[in-house]
Order: structure tokens, then C-alpha cells, then sequence
């Protein structure tokens, strides 16, 4: 009759074990939290040209919403107005900060026929003047930022839906630090299809955010699996 024995793994190799696990989970956790706040940002304001606003408007089409951000296609109306028409503004952008260069932003001369434009998810539109489904055919007129690298994206910060009703779209975590900018003069200032004209720009800002993501990814690991070697060899030496 064989005997078999079940053999327990020394005290330190368990501790070694535990302390791997736990080092691990704090890796996942870490890098997870860390890409969750590099995908908010991207999708934020970050990619667009801030420092000036432009006018829009036109038909809706290839309308997609859901989270994290809601997307649709408009093609832009011909023979826009020299600047944005008087409409009314949300209360979180009726102060004179906001509410000038909105008004005095003015329209979209940029090569595009189509624009792809971004918004906030539903479950913040809702709150914020739309809590519906944009219809394929209806027209809406916007204000907000050209792409930095992609000129054929655009961000609102305020749009109008067919009945006139305003939809504010900067909303608590993508405030601006400061006001709204002022825009430039008409004939002033970069153009809205600057970034095709510098491919190396348009390179280098397309660059620049997975360089600082992989960065700090990678120090994020280390200063985890440093600390998760402390822990192993300060338990080693108390058993």
C-alpha cells in the first residue's frame, strides 16, 4: 500500500507567495486607474484647439450614443453667418466670460464638408438640455473646438437642437481652468485646417500622449514591484 503525503510549503515560501499575489493586484489596480484617467482626458478637451471657437451649422447623420461620449456626423450648412446667432445660452455659461466669445465666435471656414463631432454621454446630457437621441436629418448649430491633429473633428462646448433648446457641454470634470477664450479677429490667428499644413506638428502631438502614457506606466510597475520586494524581504527577516 502506497502512502502519500501532502507536504506544507515552508512558512517563508508562503509568505514570498502572498507577498507576489499582493504585488500583482496592486499592479493591475494601479495601471488601471492610471489608463482610466489617460482615456478621460483624451476624450476631453485635450485634443482640441482650445484657444479658439468656431460656429456650426447643419444636418445630423451617423448619429452613435452611448458611453463613454456620444458621436455623430454633421455636414455644414454653406453661407453661415459672419458669427454665431443670438440664442439662448445654459445657466452655467450666461456670464459675460463665456457668454461674449460664444457669441462672438465665428463660423467654420475649414475645408470640411463633414464634421465629426463628439459629446457628452447620455447619462450627463440628460442633465444637461438633451434627454434624447439626436434623429439622423435634424439640424443643430454648435459652438466649440477644431482637432488639434484631426481638423475634421470637432467639440462643442453649447449646441442647439431644432427647437432652440441649448445643451451645455462643459460639464464639472472638463471645466476650463480659466473662461472661455476670447477668438481671434476675423482673418486672425491660425486658420481652422492649420494642423493639416504641419504634418510634423500634427506628428509630434500624436506622439507626445502615448510617449507620457508608456512613461508612466513604466514607473508606476517599478515603484510597485520595488515596493513589493521591501515587503517580501522585511517579512523574510522576521521569520
Amino acid at each position: 500500500m502506497r502512502l502519500t503525503t501532502t507536504s506544507t510549503p515552508p512558512a517563508r515560501t508562503r509568505v514570498r507567495r502572498a507577498g507576489l499575489a499582493t504585488a500583482s493586484l496592486l499592479s493591475a489596480t494601479v495601471l488601471l486607474a492610471y489608463s482610466a484617467g489617460t482615456a478621460q482626458a483624451h476624450h476631453g478637451f485635450d485634443d482640441f484647439d482650445t484657444d479658439r471657437l468656431y460656429y456650426i451649422a447643419g444636418t445630423v447623420s451617423q448619429v452613435r450614443f452611448g458611453e463613454p461620449h456620444s458621436y455623430f456626423t454633421v455636414t455644414v450648412e454653406d453661407g453661415l453667418p459672419a458669427e454665431t446667432p443670438e440664442h439662448e445660452l445654459p445657466e452655467g455659461l450666461r456670464d459675460a466670460a463665456d457668454s461674449d466669445p460664444i457669441n462672438a465666435a465665428p463660423s467654420y471656414t475649414g475645408s470640411h464638408d463633414d464634421l465629426a463631432v463628439t459629446i457628452a454621454p447620455p447619462s450627463f446630457t440628460s442633465m444637461w438640455g438633451l434627454d434624447r437621441e439626436l434623429d439622423d436629418g435634424e439640424r443643430i448649430e454648435a459652438v466649440g473646438y477644431i482637432g488639434k491633429s484631426h481638423t475634421d473633428e470637432f467639440r462643442p462646448v453649447v449646441f442647439w437642437v431644432d427647437d432652440g433648446q441649448p445643451v451645455n457641454q462643459v460639464l464639472n470634470e472638463e471645466l476650463p481652468a480659466t473662461p472661455l477664450p476670447v477668438p481671434y479677429p476675423q482673418g486672425d490667428g491660425p486658420s481652422a485646417d492649420a494642423g493639416q499644413d504641419s504634418p510634423s506638428a500634427a506628428a509630434d502631438s500624436e506622439n507626445s500622449s502615448p510617449t507620457a502614457v508608456w512613461a508612466g506606466v513604466g514607473a508606476l510597475t517599478v515603484a510597485v514591484i520595488a515596493g513589493g520586494a521591501l515587503y517580501l524581504r522585511a517579512r523574510s527577516r522576521r521569520m
